[in-house]
């Protein structure tokens, strides 16, 4: 009789978490806080053609600080993504898959993702004159 205790097969209560299964699970979380920010991307394009009391409501919604919360991470989502997805054209070219460029291309894409988020944010608070 087979004991019917255990998982059928392999189980992530089983393996311990690698950077190469957290960056695949992030990028398939990314494009997910991607799809679902396009309606507020979609509302802020809307607010534009509306008029001016349509664009100060708005820009009052993605100023709060929840809204700046939201915005952030669907920056650093975005950057992410892109870069996940450059490593993957790259993969698909059969670069880069040695187990050492794997690790390292992961760390690369994180610290890339940070730097363009911070960067991003850093110009648009000197294009607004210092005032986020």
């Amino acid at each position: 009789m087979a004991n019917t205790n255990r998982p059928l097969s392999p189980h992530l209560q089983v393996y311990r978490p690698q950077l190469t299964s957290v960056l695949s699970i992030a990028h398939r979380a990314t494009g997910v806080v991607l799809t679902a920010g396009v309606p507020f991307f979609l509302y802020w394009v809307w607010s534009l053609t509306t008029g001016a009391e349509h664009y100060a409501r708005a820009q009052s919604l993605f100023g709060s600080v929840p809204g700046r919360v939201l915005l952030l991470g669907f920056s650093y989502s975005l950057f992410y993504h892109l870069c996940n997805g450059i490593r993957h054209l790259v993969w698909d070219t059969g670069r880069s898959l040695e187990l050492d460029a794997v690790y390292r291309g992961g760390r690369i894409v994180v610290a890339a993702s940070v730097v363009l988020t911070l960067v991003t944010w850093l110009v648009a608070y000197a294009v607004r004159g210092g005032a986020m």
